[in-house]
């Protein structure tokens, strides 16, 4: 064998195929679509990014939790650089563009708009979201046989 094989890098491997990316189930100013949390998204922001942050966590962080630190972080500066953090998760979970610009701008010129955007789209994949990620998951698994079957009487003389 000479040097020169010793230098030569292994043939490249073929990358799956890319799937093409999928929609936002609803436009960013669509906000009326779901007015009650138009509402409280613009009373209250921290409770609707509480609940998307839950979700998108799959229950690592709570609801309170990331709504307190969203709170916090409001009352120090300017959250959209926290909640632009989530808009990009959700995005990435579910293959979604970065429309109708990057997430950060999207969240520092109409947070209550992206807010409501990424509740709305949770929601339309079915997600309720008052009831946070383990009654999501809860409601997933009704109906599936969680407890031991049932013993047959026992020995009889």
């Amino acid at each position: 064998m000479y040097s020169s094989d010793y230098n030569k890098s292994p043939p490249p491997q073929k990358e799956p195929p890319n799937q093409a990316p999928a929609v936002w189930s609803s436009g960013l100013c669509d906000c009326c679509d779901d007015a009650s949390n138009c509402c409280i998204t613009w009373c209250c922001p921290c409770i609707t990014f509480g609940r998307i942050a839950e979700i998108t966590d799959k229950g690592e962080t709570s609801c309170g939790a990331s709504g307190a630190l969203y709170c916090l972080i409001a009352l120090l500066g300017c959250p959209c650089f926290y909640s632009c953090l989530y808009r990009s998760k959700l995005r990435k979970q579910y293959m979604l563009p970065a429309s109708p610009c990057g997430d950060c701008l999207v969240h520092c010129c109409c947070g209550s708009c992206a807010l409501c955007q990424e509740y709305r789209e949770l929601k339309h994949r079915g997600f309720n979201m008052s009831l946070g990620w383990e009654g999501n998951m809860e409601r997933q698994n009704m109906g599936v046989g969680m407890t031991a079957p049932g013993v047959q009487g026992g020995m009889n003389r």
